[in-house]
C-alpha cells in the first residue's frame, strides 16, 4: 500500500494498494474519487445502488455521496485512485456521476495510468497537470456530453492556437531550469490549462512537458560533453535529482548520463 500527496494543484492524494479480504464500510469522502483496478475487481454499492468495476473500466465517485467497496473475486482487487478537488469536477457534475460511475473508455483509463505514472516521479509535475487537464476535459465530457462545448475552452482561430502556442514555448524557453507549471502558464497567458496543451500540440507536433524534457535532456549532452559532472549537470539543466535526469535521458538518447560522459572521455582520450 502507497499513498502521497503530489505536487500537483487538484490531486489531493494518490492512493495505491491491493486488498485480498478487506472491505470497506459505507463512508464518504471530501474529494471526487478516481479508480482504476489493475487486477481482480471491486464490488460496491453506492447511492443504494450496486455496481462493479468491469474489465479496463474507470470508475468516478462523487464527493458527499455514501459508498462502500469489496473484493468482487477471491482473489482481490489491485487498484490505484486519484483523489481530486472540486477544481476540476465541479459539484454539478455529482448528479451525473451518481447516475453513471463506471465509464468503459479506453482512452480515458490509458491517459489515467500515464498520470499515475508520471506522479510517482517528482520533477514530472508539468506532465502530470498536463494530463490532468485533459483526463478531467474528458470526464467532464462523459458526465455532461451536451454540455460539455460550453465547460471547455471555446475554439479560437488557428492564428489564436499558433500566437499562444509560441507564447508559451517562449515561456517554456525562459523557465527552462526553473520550470513552470501549466497552471501558472495558464494563468499568465489568460488562458484555459486545457486549451494550452491541445494549442501548443496542435502548432509543434509535441506536448509542452514533452519539448521541455527533451530541451533539458539536449542542454544536458552538452554539458556532459563538456567534462561537468553529472550529479551539477541533473541540477542545472532543470531535473529534480540525478534518477530523474538518468531516466529520462536514458529514454532519450539509449544510454545513461554516466556512461554517455565516460563513453566522451573515451573519445577525448583517442584523438
Amino acid at each position: 500500500m502507497t499513498a502521497w500527496r503530489p505536487r500537483i494543484p487538484g490531486v489531493v492524494e494518490v492512493f495505491h494498494a491491493h486488498f485480498t479480504e478487506h472491505a470497506y464500510p459505507m463512508h464518504v469522502h471530501d474529494a471526487w474519487t478516481l479508480l482504476i483496478v489493475d487486477d481482480g475487481a471491486v464490488r460496491y454499492d453506492l447511492d443504494r445502488r450496486e455496481h462493479g468495476t468491469p474489465h479496463d473500466t474507470v470508475s468516478l465517485l462523487p464527493p458527499q455521496v455514501p459508498h462502500n467497496g469489496s473484493p468482487a473475486t477471491d482473489r482481490g482487487f489491485r487498484k490505484r485512485v486519484l483523489y481530486l478537488d472540486l477544481t476540476q469536477l465541479d459539484e454539478s457534475f455529482i448528479g451525473p456521476a451518481v447516475d453513471g460511475p463506471d465509464l468503459a473508455d479506453p482512452l480515458l483509463r490509458a491517459r489515467v495510468a500515464r498520470l499515475h505514472a508520471a506522479l510517482a516521479h517528482p520533477g514530472d509535475e508539468l506532465e502530470a497537470e498536463s494530463r490532468l487537464a485533459l483526463i478531467a476535459e474528458r470526464l467532464r465530457s462523459h458526465l455532461r456530453p451536451r454540455l460539455a462545448p460550453a465547460l471547455t475552452p471555446t475554439p479560437v482561430a488557428t492564428n489564436g492556437v499558433r500566437g499562444v502556442a509560441h507564447t508559451l514555448r517562449e515561456l517554456l524557453d525562459a523557465r527552462l531550469e526553473e520550470g513552470v507549471s501549466l497552471e501558472e502558464a495558464a494563468r499568465l497567458l489568460h488562458a484555459h490549462p486545457t486549451h494550452l496543451v491541445r494549442a501548443f500540440t496542435t502548432a509543434f507536433g509535441i506536448a509542452p512537458h514533452q519539448y521541455v524534457t527533451s530541451r533539458r535532456v539536449t542542454r544536458a549532452r552538452g554539458l556532459l560533453l563538456a567534462g561537468r559532472p553529472v550529479a551539477e549537470v541533473a541540477t542545472e539543466t532543470g531535473f529534480y535529482d540525478q534518477s530523474h535526469l538518468t531516466r529520462h535521458f536514458k529514454r532519450h538518447v539509449g544510454t545513461t548520463p554516466g556512461r554517455f560522459a565516460q563513453t566522451t572521455v573515451r573519445s577525448r582520450s583517442h584523438n
